[in-house]
């Protein structure tokens, strides 16, 4: 049997928050910051695979 691939979010944005999606059922929400070089990042919680949007800009920019 094949293992089950975590699942891949495509955003636009270099910060994100994960609560595991599950209401009750998921995780503590954690906020996480898109690495610049590989363009992704991924909760330790939940394996969930956050990739960032072709074109979109790995920098918060402010």
């Amino acid at each position: 049997m094949m293992p089950t691939l975590p699942e891949r979010i495509e955003i636009d944005t270099p910060k994100i928050g994960c609560d595991g999606g599950g209401g009750a059922l998921g995780h503590p929400l954690v906020y996480l910051k898109i690495d610049e070089a590989s363009r992704k990042v991924e909760c330790p919680y939940c394996g969930r695979l956050f990739v960032l949007k072709e074109g979109a800009s790995a920098s918060a920019g402010h």
